[in-house]
């Protein structure tokens, strides 16, 4: 007699018993330990990374050279300049003085600068040269002045100088009453449309700065620059 099916079952089972437990994990598939130990997850890699962004963006000022620094902040300012002023920004720059501006002088001060710049005028030689303009081929020709006496009148900013004009085939002593302005701290003698007797009708610019003169002259329809240098007597 063959014993059935079921029973042979049954002894199969008795002598190779399933196991106990079952396993954690199968072969084929990788756990979460290893995963995580060996491979971060996609949300840690992308935290990790906004992290150092915003590490790295900290420290960039410090790994810049002090040139690039300076570079930017002269761009920066560079665009600044370049924003149109709002109504603001006019007012406020409207209240704050001007760095550069010269202050005013007292009116002690006016006269003491008057005083002495009539003293330094008075034997002063102005030894030059004047160019005439449209001649650039033409060498500058010599001329000289020399100043016997200044004095200041009672006009503001007139003074007399009594003067000898050596200018081309002119030599000739003539008083001049001349206003003589300031730019800032330097005299600047002015002739506007200045009738000399025997010469004609003059114009000119020319400040003295340093033992120096140098200016614009015209003389009718010519006209031109006249340079030099001062010589007390």
């Amino acid at each position: 007699m063959q014993p059935s099916k079921g029973r042979k079952v049954n002894s199969d089972l008795k002598e190779n018993p399933p196991p106990k437990t079952m396993p954690t994990h199968w072969p084929s598939q990788p756990s979460i330990e290893s995963t995580t130990r060996n491979e971060p997850l996609h949300g840690d890699t992308e935290m990790k990374s906004f992290n150092s962004f915003w590490v790295l963006l900290a420290c960039y000022p410090l790994l810049m050279p002090p040139q690039s620094l300076s570079a930017q902040q002269a761009t920066l300012e560079e665009q600044s300049s370049d924003q149109p002023d709002t109504g603001k920004q006019v007012e406020e720059k409207q209240e704050r003085p001007v760095a550069d501006q010269q202050k005013q002088p007292s009116a002690e001060e006016q006269r003491d600068r008057e005083m002495r710049l009539a003293k330094y005028l008075t034997g002063a030689k102005f030894l030059g040269n004047f160019t005439i303009e449209g001649k650039s081929d033409a060498l500058p020709k010599p001329e000289a002045y020399t100043i016997s006496k200044c004095e200041k009148l009672p006009q503001p900013d007139m003074y007399r100088l009594t003067a000898r004009i050596k200018y081309g085939e002119i030599d000739s002593e003539v008083p001049l009453d001349l206003k003589i302005l300031w730019a800032g701290r330097t005299p600047v003698i002015t002739m506007d449309a200045f009738w000399i007797p025997g010469m004609g009708t003059f114009g000119a610019r020319v400040l003295i700065h340093a033992g120096r003169y140098a200016g614009t002259w015209q003389h009718d329809e010519v006209g031109g620059h006249l340079f030099g240098v001062i010589k007390k007597e």
